[in-house]
């Protein structure tokens, strides 16, 4: 029986199996369909059993069937996880299946059995660093055609050592799979890469709009509450005393500042549902809501501001209004708007107190809360006494945010 006529080789790749579905995670590379490099191995090996000769159970036909036995175990072996195998072992393990693969085209007298070597050299190329691959494609190639020249068995007789020497060849096509199948590799771990910073940063904006919406609810409830709270208990304490007129004036201003937390929570949730609030036109709704004779001052050319620096911009002005009646009641308070070239400027300012304020300090958490607005938008803040003109002794905050 002769040898079998068209020789081809290809490069192999490792059967890694079909990826289940996944979530977040790793993602399993494209690789070449498994089902057909499980059915060119068998083929091989069909090949192999049906054509090599002789094969027997004693003396040379014997060691042909051992020889095919191990070769058909080096080329199954390739459809293992890389993973799965040290860089050691994969290097004895090819380098033992050259020298099988060599033993095989020799001991055997016809057959195909040096489809092995091809096959085997070309997974050498995949599996392989580069360096290393072609040194071992050359060692193989020198013992087949090696074995053919110096007739070594009878494969001599109907194979010429040209052929031998020629299944080097296929290292080429598996170097060349293995760095198509590393970029890949690198395109698709590049892209999870970008996935779980885009994650990331969507956890970062979820954790901002948490604090932005704490901020919001301190600023409304947490003065208010505390006021409301303080009013109540002073109430509650001058009952006793049988002074019934201080009474009603607590519960009086109780109630006074229960109409204005209403009013401050309406605007908080009207600004967390909208996009964008027109800033002139809130600002003026807020000071003429809140009662007192407070004026809007606008300098400069008038421009529509982002969503994210109005609404901080109202927060702001709510909060400082909210203290200045509840730090200076019975003073104006004015608010201040300018747009700079280079900036936009809010400012509110009050005069000193002219009624009685009431005892009890804030929490400190409001001012921490518009720093932290300002800051956010990459501007300043700052807030202090008032130490010169009509408004000595009275209070300003001046919120600055760039252009």
């Amino acid at each position: 029986m002769g040898y079998g006529h068209g020789v081809s080789a290809s490069a192999s790749v490792p059967d890694r199996g079909p990826a289940p579905d996944r979530g977040p995670g790793p993602r399993a590379v494209p690789r070449q369909d498994p089902r057909m490099q499980w059915v060119i191995t068998l083929a091989v090996i069909v090949a192999a059993v049906a054509t090599v000769r002789p094969v027997g159970i004693s003396g040379r036909g014997l060691a042909v069937a051992v020889l095919i036995a191990v070769n058909s175990l080096t080329l199954l072996a390739r459809h293992l996880p890389e993973s799965r195998i040290p860089p050691r072992v994969v290097l004895l393990w090819l380098t033992l299946g050259a020298v099988a693969a060599a033993a095989l085209i020799g001991a055997g007298r016809s057959g195909s059995g040096y489809l092995f070597a091809y096959f085997l050299v070309g997974h050498i190329g995949y599996r392989l660093p580069p360096r290393q691959a072609l040194s071992l494609a050359a060692l193989t190639g020198l013992l087949c055609g090696g074995v053919l020249y110096f007739h070594l068995g009878p494969g001599h007789e109907e194979l010429p050592w040209i052929l031998g020497a020629t299944v080097a060849v296929p290292v080429v096509a598996g170097i060349l799979g293995r760095s198509r199948q590393r970029a890949v590799e690198a395109m698709i771990s590049s892209a999870e890469s970008a996935e779980r910073a885009a994650r990331a940063e969507a956890r970062t904006s979820v954790l901002t709009e948490r604090a932005r919406i704490a901020r919001d609810v301190h600023d409304v409830l947490a003065h208010s509450l505390a006021g409301i709270n303080m009013q109540l208990e002073l109430a509650d304490a001058l009952i006793d005393t049988g002074d019934l007129e201080k009474v009603r004036e607590a519960n009086s201003k109780a109630h006074s500042m229960v109409k204005e937390s209403l009013k401050q929570a309406q605007w908080t949730v009207h600004a967390l549902r909208e996009d964008a609030l027109p800033l002139l036109d809130t600002l003026t709704a807020m000071i003429e809501s809140s009662g007192r004779r407070d004026a809007l001052t606008v300098i400069g050319t008038v421009r529509e501001l982002p969503a994210r620096v109005t609404q901080n911009l109202l927060r702001v002005a709510q909060e400082s209004l909210t203290n200045a009646a509840r730090h200076a009641p019975g003073t104006d308070a004015g608010v201040e708007l300018t747009f700079g070239a280079a900036s936009t400027t809010l400012r509110i300012r009050n005069g000193p107190a002219t009624g009685r304020v009431s005892a009890g300090a804030g929490s400190g958490m409001g001012l921490i809360g518009m720093r932290e607005r300002v800051a956010l938008l990459g501007g300043t803040m700052t807030a202090g006494p008032v130490t010169e003109g009509p408004d000595r002794g009275g209070w300003q905050v001046e919120a600055v945010i760039p252009a």
